[in-house]
């Protein structure tokens, strides 16, 4: 027999949920950290337009990280500078993050000593950046017991860190460099390199001389036209495979238009 709807007991339950991601949006908007509202933490520098997305993850020692401008910060990304809290970490940052960087969500950037992130980094959720690793030397004491090493870390300008990707200790990214998802990043990556793999090696490479080697399988995006309106797009976006067929048939005919004609052969 089947059960009797309670239109009641629907309405309100569709009322609570309303008030629920209501209340859930005002606490998130509440909640963030801008340079305006820093709320309890006192960070060395955090940019006009940045924001560190609420709920937070552990942050510590934020007067020894500087945070740039129109920054990104996800929910539960950990920012720490410093072993522990309540450290005295020196007169300089250590943890320096440029312009323009967003930190995908659950990400951790792990500052012991310095970690520098440039300008217009990009990095995917649950990505590991970290300047300490443990050390194993004595067979003897637990793992977690002996002293870490350290050893400070740079991402370069204009990088894409893909999701789950580790940065360890010592690694140094060149510039636009693109980490794969789930690689783990020790060494020297060159500018303009693509790596991936544990251990992250360089899968693809630009140099002037010889451009992408090995060539890129896909053509480059083409950026949309300088003029083109939002309803213009939409409209694009309404047409089947046989209308833009057609299209591309017009577009190849009017690019012919006007072209002089081929000189006739000598007879």
């Amino acid at each position: 027999m089947p059960k009797r709807k309670n239109t009641f007991s629907s309405w309100t339950g569709r009322l609570a949920q309303r008030a629920v991601h209501a209340g859930w949006a005002w606490v998130q908007r509440t909640g963030s950290v801008t340079a305006a509202r820093p709320g309890r933490f006192r960070f060395g520098a955090l940019g006009t337009g940045t924001r560190l997305a609420f709920p937070l993850g552990t942050v510590f020692g934020e007067p020894w990280i500087h945070v740039g401008a129109h920054c990104i910060i996800g929910e539960q990304v950990t920012l720490t500078a410093g072993l522990m809290p309540d450290l005295d970490l020196g007169p300089e940052p250590i943890l320096r993050i440029g312009d323009g960087v967003v930190l995908g969500r659950g990400s951790h950037v792990i500052a012991d000593t310095a970690v520098t992130i440039g300008s217009d980094c990009y990095f995917g959720p649950y990505v590991y950046v970290t300047s300490t690793n443990h050390s194993y030397d004595d067979p003897h004491q637990p793992i977690g017991k002996q002293w870490p090493r350290m050893d400070p870390v740079e991402i370069g300008p204009g990088c894409w860190i893909g999701t789950g990707a580790v940065i360890l200790p010592g690694a140094r990214v060149g510039r636009n460099v693109v980490v794969a998802a789930g690689a783990v990043v020790r060494g020297t990556v060159p500018d303009h390199a693509v790596v991936a793999g544990a251990p992250a090696r360089v899968v693809r490479r630009w140099t002037p001389d010889d451009g992408w080697q090995p060539p890129l399988r896909t053509p480059a995006p083409v950026p949309i036209p300088d003029g083109i309106t939002p309803g213009q797009l939409r409209a694009l976006s309404t047409l089947d495979d046989e209308a833009v067929a057609r299209l591309a048939e017009l577009d190849d005919r009017s690019a012919t238009v006007g072209k002089p004609a081929e000189p006739a052969g000598e007879g």
